[in-house]
């Protein structure tokens, strides 16, 4: 695999000519939606394929996999592009395999709203091994609130081999994690005993494969506390076969250029669940101060700690998809950032002549641009460099896997990386 930036005079059929890779296949590969005006320091995923196959009449997905030895999975992991078709094209080339060096298997697990559109889902389940349904509200009572029927979604999970994982979070209807709920629940041992048999009541009418419970709130205070409710939690889910995840949002001084985090004993939590997701989810953090969430040399800095708690087979490593564009000058408090994704920053720096840029010590992509009404702005977000970096980390650490926040639109850069260093894990009875 070969990460290309884009240089000056530099054009699709430039870099197709260089690579002897169509130009039409790395649009398709790394869904460039600029293809007639790349931007300067834009990445390009270039990975050779292995071996080429040019459908025939009457050939299907399943007939051509039996034929060369392989799954359909692997199949749509290599084409994501045939996942929401009903037929084949008669003449159309696919890859049947790519050239790499991959020998580790990986876990990896993305979280989704109910509103995902199924075209996304049906390309992205190929690629995980979990799906967690950001879908259940507990309340300070310990009942727990649906936001809309998943009964689909678990479904088409489970006919990809994915296991569906229900998402249970204390945060409200305003996007906004409640800290008095928590309290509530952790203070009183009788709402935690209902919040937990309301759960295992879902769990078994709705056949999810296990619960991931976002904490995001854990401090030095409540972690104790916390501790005792996961122990009793674990018990129980553990009796009836359900796997248990804990999703921790480290607690970060996120307002000085300096990132740094609280040294929490999370190894408390590690003996009763099954994996822990350290991630970073940004939706409350718009008015942190300009730079990118969670750079790597903060994010190894974190996994030094952890590792040193924590079994590393049993921690997952969280990627966010997203980036941030704010205005300029940073007022603290007051100026608030806008999500984008890495497209949009293409599409801006590509409209407006600007390079884009990359700090090596983030692994992170940024460049500057003034508004039409002059303001200026700075957009920090992650390229294909940036998912690489962060994604080389499970073997490097030797983790569990990675958790992807969110996989609400298909990233196909950061799946092309993820698919050609890892075999990953299909843990509802269909293999890689």
């Amino acid at each position: 695999m070969i990460i290309h930036v884009v240089q000056p005079g530099e054009t699709v059929d430039s870099i197709s000519e260089h690579y002897n890779i169509p130009a039409y296949r790395l649009v398709l590969e790394n869904g460039i939606i600029n293809p007639d005006n790349l931007a300067i320091g834009q990445t390009i995923v270039i990975v050779q394929p292995e071996i080429l196959y040019t459908v025939q009449a009457g050939d299907t997905l399943e007939s051509i996999a039996v034929q060369y030895g392989i799954t359909p999975m692997e199949l749509l992991r290599n084409n994501p592009y045939i996942s929401d078709r009903e037929v084949l094209h008669i003449g159309e080339t696919i890859v049947i395999s790519y050239q790499t060096d991959r020998t580790k298997t990986i876990a990896t697990s993305g979280y989704i709203f109910p509103h995902i559109e199924k075209s996304v889902l049906k390309k992205t389940l190929p690629f995980l091994s979990y799906l967690a349904i950001f879908n259940y509200r507990a309340t300070s009572e310990g009942e727990i609130i649906c936001n809309a029927d998943d009964t689909e979604l678990i479904q088409i999970a489970k006919d990809y081999g994915v296991a569906p994982m229900m998402f249970v979070s204390t945060i409200t209807e305003e996007g906004i994690v409640s800290r008095e709920v928590t309290y509530d629940i952790l203070s009183d041992p009788s709402v935690r005993d209902l919040l937990i048999y309301n759960a295992l009541d879902i769990m078994r009418t709705k056949g999810f494969y296990g619960i991931n419970i976002y904490a995001e709130t854990i401090t030095y205070e409540n972690i104790n506390a916390f501790s005792e409710y996961l122990e009793k939690a674990a018990a129980i889910f553990h009796a009836e076969g359900y796997r248990v995840v804990i999703t921790i949002t480290p607690v970060i001084n996120i307002d000085t250029p300096n990132m740094i985090f609280d040294k929490i004993d999370y190894s408390k939590l590690s003996q009763f669940a099954d994996a822990i997701m350290f991630s970073s989810y940004e939706w409350a953090r718009s008015y942190s101060y300009p730079s990118l969430i969670f750079p790597v040399n903060v994010l190894k800095r974190l996994l030094d700690y952890s590792l040193s708690i924590i079994p590393s087979e049993k921690l997952f490593l969280g990627i966010t998809t997203l980036g941030y564009d704010w205005t300029l000058p940073y007022v603290p408090g007051a100026t608030e950032a806008t999500a984008i994704t890495y497209d949009n920053a293409v599409q801006i720096a590509a409209k407006n002549g600007i390079p884009i840029q990359y700090d090596e010590a983030a692994q992170a992509a940024y460049f500057y641009y003034e508004n039409i009404d002059g303001t200026l702005h700075i957009v920090w977000t992650k390229d294909a460099r940036s998912f690489d970096a962060r994604i080389s980390l499970v073997e490097e650490f030797n983790l569990q896997g990675v958790s992807i926040w969110t996989v609400m639109r298909f990233d196909a850069q950061m799946w092309l990386i993820v698919n050609t260093q890892y075999y990953i894990e299909k843990v509802m009875g269909i293999d890689r």
